[in-house]
């Protein structure tokens, strides 16, 4: 009994350390006209399950695409209007001669390294920033987590008191030095909150915006669902510079 108490007061304190330094979003009014549609965009982390969406998706809808990836050989994805780039995004030099000539980035950065310290997406994603400031490219969508910020505990139940503080620990803590660094930059982005990710189909139809999410249940969202959700980012200024949750 002393241990699981222990663990429901690390799992409380835990919560509120990521709603404290996770990005806090403040919604208002979409500012001016839609932007105006890049031809060529960046994918980061593209040989994952919502990067591959965004790949396969991005060329549906007509874009010139990039894909960066450590290993780009496991994308599986031949287009005429697809490149792919092999290189880390811990590699500062690669990364900035990656996003050269490109009008917007997106990522869907992740890893597997869970059970210990890591600055993979932080670190990562302020190399990201860098080189896009350097070579003005403006618009930057980056997929992060609900369970941060203002969004902390709208996973559920199972997610505050067990999954996050059990085995994502440290992965939710580097997002929420990512959403901060995100936030400082100087680019227009937008911070994308998904539920927890399933291997759906795209339904078209998802709930976005503040207040996403249950604190009791666990909410869930198709990964092809927020691939299209975030390449409708690319044309929109409705979230500009906010962190809209998504849920199916």
């Amino acid at each position: 009994m002393t241990l699981l108490l222990a663990f429901l007061a690390y799992a409380i304190v835990l919560s509120i350390a990521l709603g404290r330094n996770g990005h806090r979003a403040r919604f208002a009014a979409p500012p001016g006209d839609a932007p105006i549609r890049p031809a060529r965009v960046l994918v980061v982390g593209a040989t994952g399950g919502t990067g591959r969406q965004l790949v396969a998706q991005a060329l549906e809808r007509g874009y010139e695409v990039t894909a960066l990836a450590r290993n780009p050989s496991r994308l599986r994805v031949e287009h005429p209007r697809l490149t792919t780039v092999r290189g880390d995004v811990l590699d500062e030099a690669g990364v900035a001669a990656a996003i050269s000539g490109h009008g917007a980035v997106l990522s869907a950065l992740g890893h597997k390294r869970y059970f210990y310290p890591t600055r993979i997406q932080s670190q990562g994603t302020l190399n990201i920033l860098s080189a896009m400031e350097t070579h003005g490219v403006r618009r930057f969508v980056c997929a992060t987590s609900l369970g941060l910020g203002e969004s902390v505990g709208r996973l559920g139940l199972l997610y505050t008191f067990f999954v996050t503080p059990a085995i994502l620990p440290f992965y939710f803590w580097d997002k929420t030095r990512q959403e901060r660094a995100i936030a400082a930059s100087g680019v227009e982005w937008v911070i994308v909150r998904p539920g927890a990710l399933t291997h759906g189909e795209k339904r078209g139809r998802v709930k976005h915006g503040p207040g996403i999410g249950s604190l009791l249940w666990t909410v869930r969202v198709s990964r092809a669902d927020v691939a299209s959700f975030m390449l409708d980012q690319l044309e929109s200024n409705a979230y500009l510079r906010t962190a809209p949750g998504v849920q199916g």
